[in-house]
């Protein structure tokens, strides 16, 4: 059954602001570029519990959906997402163990579930050794069929922007963009 909000391409464009990261999540035109705004998001660094909400544009006038952290300061700390009603859509988390070398997030929603990690093993080590920001990564999340559900590329620049690709209709769009999110504010954990 496809997602309630379903979008197959989008992108995530970080802002970064002294006490926060910013993102701001485009829709993909058909040409490739920069569309509609679909969401805004802040995230506080060095928060006890993680919480992050996304609102329907940059003056906050209206929020949307949000991820939320299980536990306090829990390395293997699981997600929530939720939509504006509180109503919970997904759940992901990353896999602490498994991360040490190459990070690994999974991924669970209504009628879906996957793991994804980076593609790069010789990249993902360099970014534990280096805070390098034009390093591109990419992460594939796949069920356990082996079937593309997610895939999150950033592109190798100064400031991160992340390409979404999303090829399962039933991963909502709403919990796509939270993992993209979480991804980037979580890897360097």
């Amino acid at each position: 059954m496809p997602a309630e909000m379903y979008l197959p391409t989008f992108y995530v464009a970080q802002k970064f602001a002294m006490t926060s990261n910013q993102y701001r999540i485009f829709a993909a035109n058909p040409d490739g570029s920069f569309g509609q705004l679909m969401g805004f998001a802040q995230q506080k660094r060095m928060a006890f519990k993680e919480e992050v909400t996304f609102y329907a544009d940059e003056a906050k006038t209206r929020a949307v959906f949000s991820f939320k952290a299980r536990k306090r300061i829990d390395l293997n700390a699981g997600y929530d997402i939720f939509d504006e009603r509180g109503t919970q859509l997904g759940f992901f988390r990353k896999d602490f163990g498994k991360s040490l070398m190459r990070s690994t997030f999974h991924l669970e929603g209504p009628g879906y579930a996957g793991s994804g990690q980076e593609r790069s093993q010789g990249v993902a080590i360099i970014r534990r050794f280096t805070d390098l920001p034009f390093l591109p990564i990419h992460f594939d999340f796949v069920d356990p069929g082996g079937q593309a559900i997610l895939g999150v590329e950033r592109q190798g620049s100064v400031r991160d922007k992340y390409t979404v690709h999303v090829p399962h209709p039933e991963v909502d769009f709403r919990v796509a963009a939270s993992v993209a999110v979480g991804l980037d504010a979580l890897m360097q954990r």
